[in-house]
């Protein structure tokens, strides 16, 4: 079985121990706000962090979002560190989502043994992006902005752990060695356009 720390992948791509893709990834994050610090603690174990193909990426994203959220919580106010990182973390997430919906959650749909997990998945992305929206449209220097943002972080957290430990795994069973490897083409690809045409939207919740 695989490991937490290196997964041999069935795929003949570059396999990376899964201390130094989650490093890395936090790396990315760090390098917005060098000074504000990004303890995420321990993750969950997954088996695909390091995976040279769709799911490995996808948990590199999940990596770099959970510094993010991280970071934001530890910002104070309306200060330029807040502002900065949740402008990121806004378009990092609408730009994962939509990605990850077109390369992998289309074809994971079209298969009825993994339906459900799709629609889930997809569900969930919908709400998470409400919930930004609805950040966005409050005062950052409120008391309640932080109460707030510490919901949509916790259900963030829930929905990526639930995807590394469950969806993905169950996806994975029904795809080839070429369909996660021309997956994360195409998420790359996707990731980069969706990244660049992101705004941040306003939209207080009811």
């Amino acid at each position: 079985m695989p490991t937490t720390q290196t997964l041999h992948s069935r795929s003949a791509g570059k396999i990376i121990p899964a201390t130094q893709a989650k490093r890395s990834s936090i790396a990315k994050a760090k390098a917005l706000a060098p000074e504000v610090p990004a303890q995420i603690g321990s993750t969950p174990q997954t088996r695909f962090r390091g995976d040279p193909d769709i799911f490995g990426r996808l948990v590199q994203d999940h990596d770099r979002h959970r510094a993010l959220l991280a970071m934001i919580a530890a910002t104070r106010g309306e200060s330029g560190e807040r502002k900065k990182l949740f402008k990121e973390l806004v378009k990092e997430l609408k730009a994962h989502a939509a990605a990850e919906e077109q390369a992998l959650w289309s074809t994971v749909m079209r298969n009825p043994k993994t339906t459900d997990d799709a629609r889930h998945a997809v569900a969930e992305h919908k709400q998470i992006d409400d919930m930004l929206a609805d950040l966005a449209a409050r005062d950052m220097a409120s008391p309640g902005w932080l109460r707030r943002f510490a919901g949509l972080r916790e259900e963030y957290l829930h929905h990526i752990r639930e995807e590394e430990q469950e969806q993905f795994v169950q996806a994975q069973k029904h795809l080839s060695d070429s369909d996660v490897r021309y997956m994360k083409q195409f998420f790359n690809r996707r990731k980069r356009e969706e990244k660049a045409a992101a705004k941040v939207t306003t939209q207080i919740k009811h």
